[in-house]
């Protein structure tokens, strides 16, 4: 066989193993324990036919890695993740507020002065060192080993469940909380959270992942479409101010497809101030139907992502630093990747004109969002 008929075999076998049909299954592994106090995890991976590769671990809820196609079929990580259980619960981390990937509850984002008022009665939370409530507490979900059960099949899936017990981080209330992973036949990760109290409390729950569609190099090249004509400005603590801004005019406004580079280095004050984008914007639509929040695209790979979700606000973070050593290791740079956080708006038990974060007994606390890679011409 010659050179140029070995090199047409080998391409076309090649070709053939990137578009033959993968087999759907979820699998695991032992993931070591935590840094902390000697926790055993597990690392959890869920693959669709197409080959969409997604690893979960049940240590925080942590979206590890997610393996997407691309203009030509091949495979990259489009989310920013570490390599073993050691990077995420090291004190280095921890102390540098890392966050990749995460579950964060029992209330995402910031509560001003850490305090609460439900019914009358004052809850103290766990301050930060600006005094502040900040994704829910020192050792709030993104720390915890939650109960994992997987399920296997077409679209396979991963149930994460926690007994958060009353007075943990100062909230009211024992509360059950079920986060569900399922990986689809038609390249979607769809998250579902549920969660249930027996005391008045108050609940916000996000995923926290950081996205590059590249799969490296920063996101200024990456096109950014929000279906949101309003965003909560912010005070320098980065706490909402309460008022709902019409984005219309502002470098806010990113209602058409938008480059990210110039308008992560915008002159806006809100926009310089925190060198980049570190907002909340108020979804299009009716709170609690599923509906389109976010479109980002890559012009080089041609992949896109859609973020879907029933919630009524995304925080979008466009990775602004980088303080974890083990990121810095890696290369990362601010700007690097990109997050969209679907949530209720923070600060929310403080302005009531936002919508309201509390859960009563009786209530059934669910929200859904879906990380969507349309293929190619769709």
């Amino acid at each position: 066989m010659n050179s140029i008929n070995g090199l047409f075999i080998v391409s076309a076998m090649m070709i053939a193993s990137l578009c033959a049909p993968c087999q759907a299954a979820i699998t695991h592994q032992s993931w070591g324990v935590t840094a902390d106090d000697g926790r055993a995890a597990e690392l959890f991976t869920l693959t669709n036919s197409g080959g969409m590769k997604v690893r979960i671990t049940n240590y925080g809820g942590v979206i590890v890695s997610m393996e997407v196609p691309g203009r030509d079929g091949a495979l990259a990580n489009v989310v920013q993740g570490f390599d073993s259980l050691a990077d995420y619960t090291s004190a280095d981390y921890i102390r540098a507020n890392g966050h990749y990937g995460s579950i964060i509850g029992r209330f995402a984002n910031r509560i001003h002065g850490a305090k609460i008022t439900l019914d009358g009665k004052s809850y103290a939370l766990d301050p930060d060192k600006n005094g502040d409530l900040d994704q829910g507490g020192i050792m709030a979900y993104f720390r915890q080993v939650f109960a994992a059960t997987p399920h296997d099949g077409a679209e396979p899936s991963l149930v994460l469940r926690r007994t958060d017990p009353d007075g943990f981080m100062g909230f009211p209330g024992t509360v059950q909380v079920t986060v569900t992973y399922t990986l689809t036949r038609s390249n979607v990760l769809r998250i579902d959270y549920r969660a249930t109290t027996d005391k008045k409390t108050v609940i916000n729950l996000i995923n926290h992942s950081y996205f590059n569609l590249a799969g490296s190099g920063t996101v200024d090249g990456e096109s950014l479409q929000l279906f949101a004509h309003h965003f909560t400005p912010i005070d320098s603590g980065s706490i909402p101010t309460g008022e709902i801004r019409d984005v219309t005019g502002s470098d806010f406004d990113f209602t058409q497809a938008t480059v990210l580079g110039p308008r992560l280095a915008s002159a806006e004050p809100q926009i310089a101030g925190k060198k980049g984008l570190d907002h909340n914007f108020v979804i299009d639509g009716t709170p609690g139907r599923l509906r389109i929040a976010v479109r980002l695209s890559d012009p080089g790979s041609a992949r896109v992502l859609e973020v879907w979700t029933t919630q009524p606000g995304v925080q979008v973070y466009s990775g602004n630093s980088v303080r974890p050593k083990v990121a810095l290791d890696k290369g990362w740079v601010p700007h690097g990747a990109i997050s969209f956080q679907t949530q209720h708006y923070p600060d929310s038990p403080n302005h009531p004109n936002f919508p309201s974060t509390e859960l009563a007994p009786g209530q059934v606390f669910h929200e859904i969002t879906e990380f969507r890679f349309p293929k190619q011409g769709r």
